[in-house]
């Protein structure tokens, strides 16, 4: 039953230029992608972004108006879903109440007409793979949520399907339950080796379980990459928004492509833009990777700051700040972690430095991310 990872360079799946509407809303506009046997690929994005549209695509539960789908060289772009090789996962677990754990699983199986102990023999070994040996003799309404979730992946899984589409699997579940479960599928996951596109809106749950992410954004991939490509080197605003915390200072292009103006401060920026001297740009730093209470205040994008606003999150601090050189409307927010809240001594109101590395600092257009151009 466990599937090694192909080690072919061809993509398992090829999604090419797929797009969808309903009447005159475009619910996904011209979607490319190629992925890999045996890799965990989230689709992230907000609702309404078409994430769930593809996933329904790719299943056959949807007709795409244009392109085509290719899976292990074949095409399936306009196949039946009980003609293509994929088990699915819903939100709502979709099992059938009126039989057993062991019968749902089992259910895909008896529809191929193998032989009752063949049948007995996996649904034993796949209720142990989720780690409910015990529960087959139950019905639904007897469960948890996680386990019927449990048993719901289980049936997926029965018929070792190449392709697992799980469409937004732990968001009924509540966040202890989903902390756990989003771990035990992606071990699952890596056990089995199957290709597995996992549709999420939960930024968290991608940056843990994915090989890559693809971020999406009105029916359109905004960026694609490992999580911490995603996390560290957003493509764009949106992404840089969407994922995670991250400021945004409205400023100008500098002088030269490694330096962008903020109010009345002038940042260094390792990474250099292209833009031309006076543009109007953002300009992105992650709360963490501020650096708080440093000693050399000559050096470059270092300044003081008062605090505004001091919240306790158990292992780490996260500070509101003001600097008056950018103005009464701009804020950066900070995090800490708890010791060194302590060795600083912060407290409300408190006047310390801060730097803000070159390396970590992202410079966009004004015009990707809606936000105007400071003074």
């Amino acid at each position: 039953m466990e599937r090694s990872k192909g080690t072919s360079s061809e993509p398992y799946l090829r999604i090419i230029g797929v797009t969808k509407t309903f009447g005159n809303l475009v619910a996904v506009d011209d979607f490319s992608l190629d992925v890999m046997e045996g890799e965990f690929i989230c689709l992230l994005g907000p609702s309404g972004c078409g994430k769930t549209t593809l996933l329904r695509i790719i299943a056959g539960l949807e007709e795409p108006n244009t392109g085509k789908i290719y899976q292990a060289g074949r095409e399936i772009t306009h196949l039946p879903p009980r003609e293509r090789d994929f088990g699915i996962v819903f939100q709502s677990y979709a099992l059938f109440p009126n039989l057993t754990a062991a019968q749902n699983i089992a259910y895909g199986l008896q529809s191929r007409k193998l032989p009752k102990e063949q049948i007995a023999k996996r649904v034993a070994e796949l209720l142990e793979m989720v780690g409910l040996p015990d529960v087959g003799h139950k019905y639904p309404s007897q469960l948890s949520g996680g386990q019927q979730q449990r048993i719901a992946l289980a049936r997926a899984l029965a018929t070792s399907p190449g392709l697992l589409l799980l469409d937004e699997p732990l968001s009924a579940l509540d966040a202890r339950v989903r902390v756990s479960l989003r771990l035990e599928i992606k071990r699952l996951q890596r056990r089995v080796g199957v290709t597995t596109i996992f549709v999420t809106h939960d930024q968290e749950e991608a940056l843990v379980m994915a090989d890559r992410i693809v971020v999406m954004r009105a029916g359109r991939i905004e960026q694609v990459g490992t999580p911490e490509e995603i996390y560290r080197h957003p493509a764009t605003p949106f992404v840089a928004d969407f994922v995670g915390v991250m400021n945004f200072l409205p400023g100008y292009a500098g002088p030269t492509p490694n330096r962008v103006r903020c109010g009345s401060l002038e940042f260094q920026c390792a990474n250099p833009h292209d833009l031309a001297p006076d543009t109007p740009v953002v300009l992105t730093i992650r709360p963490e990777d501020i650096r708080l209470g440093v000693d050399d205040l000559s050096a470059p994008n270092t300044t003081t700051t008062r605090v505004e606003e001091i919240e306790f999150l158990g292992s780490f601090y996260r500070l509101m700040l003001r600097l008056e050189a950018l103005g009464d409307t701009t804020r950066l927010v900070a995090e800490v972690s708890s010791n060194r809240m302590r060795d600083l001594k912060i407290e409300y109101k408190s006047t310390l430095s801060i730097h803000l590395p070159p390396s970590l600092l992202h410079v966009y257009p004004a015009e990707m991310s809606g936000i105007e151009a400071g003074a």
